[in-house]
């Protein structure tokens, strides 16, 4: 057997916003594991097309099921997952499947990136029975619905394919995409409904977990006679995809020449899997915020892009993302989703434009260390958008939003969630944070600092700031910062709750904010509270509000997000203040590499395989959970490494704090 199971997640993106994901084991636990998920409106607009197969193989011996699947209320049938002997995910997930005959067989799925297209291979490679036939039979499951709902028994899809000299085409609804099918196999139309497939982890999350899938009929080849392929294509530009007169084998190995020489271009598997992030939107480019469920965040885009594109010399991307969201600056404020056509933007969010400020000087300076040149009306555009965004914030903008007399940032409203910890549960804020946040000071004052190269208006700003700052968020019995001062807007009050948003003003931002002792003490004390081989916790346990692990149902789950949950894409930047305050180095540098990151790339083999996870459990084992596949985790992890812990010289500084 394999030594991995059905929590062990795969992904093929499309680069559109599609992708193809599922289990090691085969068994589909989510209802957004398919074969064929497309975006309609690269990268919004999904919909799964082709939930999966299942697959069987008959020889001399009998018959043999290939694949599994979970049905109500928990059975697992056929018993194909048991016959797994390997499972690889390089250069593409690949499973090995051993027969009682001895019959082996190969199978493997590849999407081919800048199209809604999979390619499906199954190849003989080995039997110990006499010379005869291998038949391998694929019977397909189709839907047609949105990647969030699920499909149940009705009498309006179309089980009947429009048949074509080269192909077969479902049309499952009105105004879904139709499925193209490519092969080199024999088709028997055998229409029928599989009812109740349960899908673990909607279980497990409280959600609706049972679904009915159509399954038009069965594809048969006999693998003795060579590889059996289907290409699944979606969408009105199918008929390029697959053009006139392809076979199911060479568009297959052209599928698997092109993906082979792509994949090979990355310089590691972490570089790799941030390239499953970076996806079209519209004429331009935009980072999904994880899969499967997330699209294109404002705050996630500005703190992946740091890693997913500057930490990868991708800036020439990074450039066209910084300024396609330029557009949506509204009285100083970035959405904190981009919004689609006809969709009114959210602009709940404090720091997202503040991140964007950070990101663009981050870009900034990449561009300069490569020796890139920016257009004067590229450069002077983004300039100008960092200058609304800092004078919006100043004067004054929605959700309380506005520069206080002390130089710092005031923001928030009642039943509004403005910062990263942003859950909502009804009218219930879990961790309101009004009032002045350190993180969102932390990156005000380093916008700020940043701008003030520029312009000596924010100069000034920045000053009065950051000695308010310094006089205001030091808790000596914490030998730490205060979340937030001024709670609720009142002059003097404080949130000692001890969290990891003070890293950002420890030194994981360019301008480190307190005095060096100050600043090595609340390390120590952040690593001795919150540091788990994941990332940092999101609360300390010590705390009565503290929950160890994220289970349960929806609002159980809510409650813990930011109450103890492990965010690895905090790691990064503590890192980053922990290498600083030991002054840098080789030798620091190298414990850092050991301590930190080894940790976290172990993790690249567990959950959703070669990525980072969105969260964990703040309790040991730390359990991977949440989005297995996480842009700012992934983005983080790279810089991390490609950054943060390159050697000292090369480590690339806006400034250094005073005490520095």
């Amino acid at each position: 057997m394999s030594t991995y199971g059905e929590h062990h997640e795969w992904l093929e993106p499309d680069g559109l916003g599609g992708f193809a994901s599922g289990t090691a084991s085969g068994i589909r636990t989510r209802r957004y594991h398919a074969l064929l998920l497309a975006a309609t409106t690269p990268p919004t607009g999904r919909v799964v097309l082709v939930n999966g197969f299942d697959a069987w193989i008959e020889t001399a011996a009998g018959m043999f099921a290939l694949t599994s699947q979970r049905y109500e209320p928990g059975v697992v049938d056929p018993n194909g997952a048991r016959r797994t002997s390997a499972f690889a995910i390089d250069p593409w997930p690949r499973w090995v499947l051993t027969l009682e005959d001895g019959t082996i067989v190969e199978q493997s799925f590849v999407v081919r990136y800048g199209a809604p297209v999979v390619a499906l291979s199954w190849r003989l490679a080995g039997t110990n029975s006499q010379p005869g036939s291998v038949v391998l039979s694929v019977r397909p499951f189709l839907s047609g619905r949105d990647y969030h709902s699920m499909h149940h028994e009705n009498g309006a899809f179309r089980f009947e394919p429009e048949r074509r000299a080269d192909r077969l085409v479902w049309h499952p609804y009105d105004g879904i995409p139709a499925v193209h099918v490519l092969s080199n196999a024999d088709y028997r139309h055998q229409p029928d409904w599989y009812r109740n497939f349960r899908y673990e982890e909607e279980a497990a999350r409280g959600l609706d977990a049972s679904e009915d899938l159509a399954s038009p009929g069965v594809f048969s080849c006999d693998l003795a006679n060579g590889d059996a392929c289907l290409v699944f294509a979606a969408g009105p530009d199918a008929d390029t995809i697959i053009p006139p007169g392809a076979t199911a084998r060479g568009l297959v190995a052209d599928v698997h020449a092109a993906e082979i020489q792509r994949r090979n271009a990355f310089g590691s598997p972490l570089e790799r899997a941030a390239d499953a992030y970076l996806v079209r939107r519209a004429t331009g480019k935009t980072i999904v915020a994880g899969y499967p469920w997330f699209t294109d965040w404002g705050r996630d885009t500005f703190i992946a892009l740091r890693g997913i594109c500057l930490a990868t010399d991708r800036i020439d991307e990074a450039q066209k993302i910084l300024l396609e969201w330029i557009g949506a600056i509204s009285e100083g404020m970035l959405p904190n989703r981009f919004p689609d056509r006809g969709e009114s933007p959210e602009f709940n969010s404090v720091d997202a434009s503040l991140w964007f400020v950070i990101a663009v000087y981050d870009f900034f300076d990449a561009a300069a260390r490569a020796q890139l040149e920016i257009s004067p009306a590229d450069r002077a555009a983004l300039e100008d958008a960092v200058d609304a965004i800092l004078s919006g914030h100043a004067g004054g903008t929605r959700y309380g939003i506005r520069l206080d007399d002390d130089g710092l940032l005031a923001a928030g409203v009642p039943g509004v969630q403005l910062t990263w910890m942003d859950v909502k549960i009804g009218n219930e804020l879990i961790t309101p944070r009004i009032g002045k946040p350190v993180e969102v000071e932390a990156l005000w004052l380093n916008a700020l600092s940043l701008a003030s190269a520029r312009s000596t208006r924010w100069g000034d700003v920045f000053k009065r700031g950051k000695a308010a700052f310094a006089a205001r968020f030091w808790n000596e019995a914490a030998s730490g910062l205060y979340d937030v001062v001024d709670v609720d807007h009142r002059l003097g009050t404080v949130d000692a709750s001890f969290r990891p948003n003070q890293i950002f003003a420890l030194g994981g931002l360019p301008v480190v904010l307190v005095e060096q002792d100050q600043a090595s003490r609340a390390i120590a004390a952040v690593e001795a509270n919150l540091w788990t081989p994941l990332g940092l916790r999101s609360l300390a346990p010590s705390d009565p509000a503290y929950i160890g692990h994220y289970r349960g149902g929806v609002r159980e789950r809510d409650r813990a997000y930011h109450q103890g949950t492990v965010w690895p894409w905090l790691l990064t930047s503590f890192v980053d203040a922990w290498v600083r305050v030991r002054g840098g180095g080789h030798s620091v540098v190298l414990r850092a590499r050991e301590r930190f990151l080894e940790p976290l790339l172990s993790h690249l083999d567990e959950a959703g395989l070669g990525h980072v996870s969105e969260i964990a459990d703040g309790d040991f084992p730390h359990t991977p959970n949440g989005c297995p596949f996480q842009a700012w985790s992934v983005g983080e992890a790279l810089r991390l490494d490609r950054i943060v812990l390159a050697s000292g010289a090369q480590r690339p500084r806006h400034h250094r704090s005073e005490s520095e």
